[in-house]
């Protein structure tokens, strides 16, 4: 355990002590100081930003990823299953997957409106895609004579997809979560730089304008501070959930 906290820490604490000694005596505007940025990150976001600007960013980011998994799982599962719908759609699939979800957002604006619903559906259609093609080519590998064996048996319908078809794609419909997280987090931000007047996004671009430097580079630790508790809650949840798949490779490499 201490070991571990060793390694999560000790590169963090070394950057922080070359940043430290970099900035010594340094009268760069543009570069603060790891102390004037630690002042700064309190006294901006500890307090009304904290629910005006974060909190509600972070609403949008989650529900955007989640409704991007369950569609991207969905219409995996099914896409990969089905193999004359796989053949219809592919061609469709890589033309939407080709556009850059940004590029959309003149175009959710036209069509929904400047609203909470036009960033969660930028984020929905830049997150699906990593879940939705991983879900597909998981479905497409599962073993052979697991579903022979399935057939055998007369395991079907929901049975075969609970306890056959997910728990086999598991491994990469959730690396496909992975990817889609940090792509999420990355159109939280861009969406909130288009025609908005709060959050993450809106309040580091205003800064920038502004010159507030230090501010600026405290939203942007922010940001980072929040894409590295994503990713622990994603490694725990992902211990859990292919516990088998894990404890399958430790035995493998046990032997």
């Amino acid at each position: 355990m201490i070991r571990t906290a060793g390694y999560a820490l000790g590169l963090p604490l070394l950057l922080i002590l070359i940043w430290w000694a970099a900035t010594l005596g340094s009268t760069n505007f543009f570069v603060p100081k790891p102390g004037q940025l630690a002042s700064t990150l309190v006294d901006v976001w500890v307090g009304e930003r904290f629910f005006q600007d974060i909190l509600p960013s972070v609403g949008r980011l989650l529900l955007g990823v989640a409704l991007a998994i369950l569609l991207g799982v969905a219409l995996g599962t099914a896409i990969g299953t089905v193999r004359w719908l796989r053949s219809l759609l592919e061609p469709l699939l890589e033309f939407f997957r080709a556009i850059p979800p940004p590029v959309l957002i003149p175009v959710l604006m036209l069509l929904i409106g400047v609203n909470d619903q036009m960033k969660v559906g930028v984020i929905v259609m830049g997150c699906i895609w990593p879940v939705l093609l991983n879900t597909i080519e998981g479905v497409r590998a599962v073993d052979g004579t697991l579903s022979d064996t399935s057939r055998t048996f007369r395991i079907s319908g929901a049975s075969r997809l609970r306890y056959l078809v997910l728990p086999s794609a598991g491994p990469q419909i959730m690396a496909g979560v992975r990817q889609c997280l940090s792509i999420g987090l990355i159109l939280m931000v861009i969406s909130e730089m288009f025609a908005s007047s709060e959050g993450l996004g809106f309040t580091i671009v205003q800064f920038q304008r502004s010159f507030a430097i230090p501010e600026m580079w405290s939203g942007i630790v922010v940001l980072g501070l929040i894409g590295v508790a994503m990713s622990l809650v994603f490694q725990w949840s992902e211990r859990r959930i292919l516990a088998w798949y894990h404890g399958q490779r430790e035995v493998e490499h046990a032997e």
